[in-house]
């Protein structure tokens, strides 16, 4: 289907000239070559909420952006059935399977009951899912999240690779937070990527990938995807900045776009290498700009893309 490129009207997009004043930051294509940085670096958190790494915004009044895909006859969401879909093309991915989960539902906000049940996050318990946050004009994280995800998938299959969605916009909401992990470790895939952008203050600004961090209780154990999930973030954020222009967050991650949590039940669920990444801050006037920007959405889409590829081809 034709990418949703009908936002909102919205402020001037910056210059994307940033990229000249990244040179000092430790991100290369490879990664930061350093292990990632714990929590607790005294920066200020993402909103609470379910396993958004962004906070819960209003109803968005944003036009919804169509579905694509056909329903999962099972409710699991939006998958590429390899018997169904039609051949890909020979690549350097061929093989490899990726998951894309678009953080959250466009629908979401009209069930705010069963998103707000509880679900096991091995850790504890947390709600299924959130509505997501929107910029000012009311353009919707998940609108947002659906549309990069859409371009992503492309890029991804444009490759090689087989691709699969968490969702599509094909069921009513969700799915929990505790179903997206499954659907990525049921895919055995090979990496598992999970698309956002963040609710914070003005003012704060920048992408950062979120890296799973050493969990272990109930259904919980990460021991196995730490390194490897870190692994694949460092060389998303790398490929991130060289191709959005965008800057590391400044709020987050002690500039470095790497931040490590141990409360997001996607990632605490995961048993195959995964990453969430936090586009950028949408209720900030200059990163919402971007964030709604079909051209830079296209930019965004090729960071992930050129980061994920970097990682599976070692």
């Amino acid at each position: 289907m034709p990418y949703d490129d009908s936002p909102p009207p919205t402020r001037r997009a910056r210059p994307l000239s940033v990229a000249a004043a990244l040179a000092a930051v430790c991100l290369t294509a490879a990664g930061c070559g350093g292990g990632p940085e714990a929590d607790g670096s005294g920066a200020a958190a993402p909103g609470p909420g379910a396993d958004a790494a962004s906070s819960t915004a209003p109803t968005p009044t944003g036009k919804q952006p169509e579905p694509s895909g056909t329903a999962s006859p099972s409710g699991s969401g939006s998958r590429s059935d390899p018997k169904s879909a039609k051949p890909l093309p020979k690549g350097p991915l061929t093989g490899r399977t990726v998951v894309i989960d678009p953080g959250h539902n466009p629908r979401n906000r009209d069930h705010t009951r069963e998103i707000n049940e509880k679900v096991d996050i091995g850790t504890g318990r947390k709600e299924c899912d959130t509505t997501g946050t929107s910029t000012d004009d009311g353009y919707a994280e998940a609108r947002f999240t659906l549309d990069v995800s859409h371009r992503l998938r492309t890029l991804l299959e444009a490759e090689g690779a087989r691709v699969r969605l968490t969702h599509d916009a094909d069921r009513p909401f969700g799915p929990c937070i505790d179903e997206r992990a499954r659907i990525g470790n049921e895919a055995k895939a090979d990496a598992v990527v999970s698309v956002h952008a963040d609710g914070s203050a003005v003012g704060n600004r920048g992408f950062h990938v979120i890296l799973p961090a050493g969990v272990k209780g109930g259904g919980a154990d990460t021991s196995k995807i730490v390194k490897s999930s870190a692994d694949l973030g460092a060389r998303i954020a790398g490929h991130f900045v060289r191709t959005t222009g965008s800057a590391p967050s400044n709020y987050i991650g002690g500039n470095t776009g790497l931040d490590t949590r141990n409360d997001l039940g996607g990632l605490n669920l995961s048993t195959v290498p995964k990453v969430f990444v936090e586009c950028g801050n949408m209720r900030d006037p200059k990163d919402a700009a971007l964030l709604t920007s079909a051209s830079w959405r296209q930019k965004a889409a090729q960071g992930l893309a050129d980061g994920i590829t970097s990682y599976l081809k070692g």
